[in-house]
Parts: C-alpha cells; structure tokens; sequence
C-alpha cells in the first residue's frame, strides 16, 4: 500500500466492532475535554438540530488528524438525508463515502470495500435523519457564547462511539451556527479529529457524487 493509503487507514479503519472514526485538527482543545454541564440549555440543542437540518447541501476543506499525528486533508461534500463523500484527491488510493443507506471505506490500493449501515457511525449523528442530535446529545461547556459543544452519543448502543461537534457562531450559515470541527471516538477509544475550513451550503450537488466504482470489480481508479 502507498504511504497515503497506510495512514488514511490508520485514520478511518482503527475501528470498534462496525464503526468508523472520522474525526478534528488539535484545535479548541478546551472545548473538548470539560465535564458535560449539569443542566443542559435546550435553547443551545435547538440551535444545533436547526443547523444541521438547515443545510440542504455543503462543501468543505477538511483536514483529518489522529490521536498519532497522522494526517491527511480533502474535500467533504454532504447532501441531506443521509449522504457524505470524503474525496482525499485524484491521487488519493482511498475513499469513504454514504449513498444515504450505507457508509463504504473503499480501499483502491488493495480492491477492497467494507460497509456499515450509516447509523453505525459515530458520523450518524451529522449526516443520518435517524440519529436525533437533541435525544442524544449534551453540551460540553466551552466558556465562549459564541461556540457551542455537543457530545452525541446512544449509551444503549455504545458499540456505534461518540461524536462531539463544534458550532460557531455566523450569521451566513445555517441557523446561523456553522459546523467547523468534530471529535470521533469508537468503542475502543480510537480517536480522530477533523476541522472544516471554507464552508459553502447550497451548492447543486449531483447524486453521482455518492456513487464509486467497485475495485473489486475493475482495477481502474475512477478518473
């Protein structure tokens, strides 16, 4: 496998039993590590669930680290329900992408594709109608009115991790709140972070951008 290839599946693939840590650049550090707060603000969680449903589609810049410093960067493309595209560049051998159903790693360095129903992931909780951000989330203090934290996680379905995303405050983005980073830990403490950078919403997005060719299928990587 290509260096490229060996640490994104350092990345994505330090999974738990059938989920997938995509996660945040060492940024906002405090954000992440406080308690969560005692009495939570419903008005907080509010805003959140309007953000995330607010957005139709997006695009953004992402840069993905884990808890070993490897890193790999790429552009996210999400289109509500249910579908997201990590495309870590033309020369890239990897890819991780939801057609709204299922979440593929699709390794082209070795023709092979492994899936997990998308609510499987700790991601469920931003791209996945089914996961309810304000049944299972809870704010993190962050000290800061201008950011807002949330830990979102099923504690009767601990196998599928957590999520902690980062809202900051911008009157451009949906609900006024953009999302612009995130923690994912799996079931067996396998942690990785991603910041987000140069968010647009919006944008046409095709549904072939959440379609792959099968390396198990041709030895070609999709141009």
């Amino acid at each position: 496998m290509t260096k490229f290839s060996i640490s994104a599946r350092t990345l994505l693939l330090g999974l738990g039993a059938g989920t997938l840590a995509l996660g945040l650049a060492p940024a906002l550090p405090a954000i992440i590590a406080p308690a969560p707060l005692a009495a939570q603000s419903a008005s907080e969680l509010d805003a959140v669930v309007a953000a995330l449903r607010g957005i139709s589609t997006m695009r953004a810049d992402f840069t993905q680290t884990d808890r070993a410093g490897n890193v790999a960067a790429g552009v996210m493309t999400l289109k509500r329900p249910g579908k997201i595209r990590f495309d870590y560049g033309k020369n890239a051998d990897f890819l991780v992408i939801s057609n709204g159903k299922s979440l593929f790693v699709v390794d082209y360095e070795v023709a092979q594709v492994e899936r997990w129903p998308i609510g499987n992931s700790p991601l469920g909780a931003l791209f996945d109608p089914q996961r309810d951000v304000k049944r299972f989330g809870k704010l993190i203090p962050t000290g800061n009115k201008d950011v807002i934290s949330v830990e979102v996680r099923d504690p009767k379905k601990p196998e599928f991790g957590m999520i902690n995303l980062i809202f900051v405050r911008k009157a451009a983005a949906p609900g006024g709140w953009q999302l612009a980073q995130w923690v994912a830990l799996d079931a067996q403490n396998h942690r990785t972070r991603v910041q987000l950078s140069n968010q647009t919403y919006g944008i046409p997005v095709a549904d072939s951008t959440f379609t792959f060719k099968d390396p198990r299928r041709t030895a070609r990587r999709p141009g």
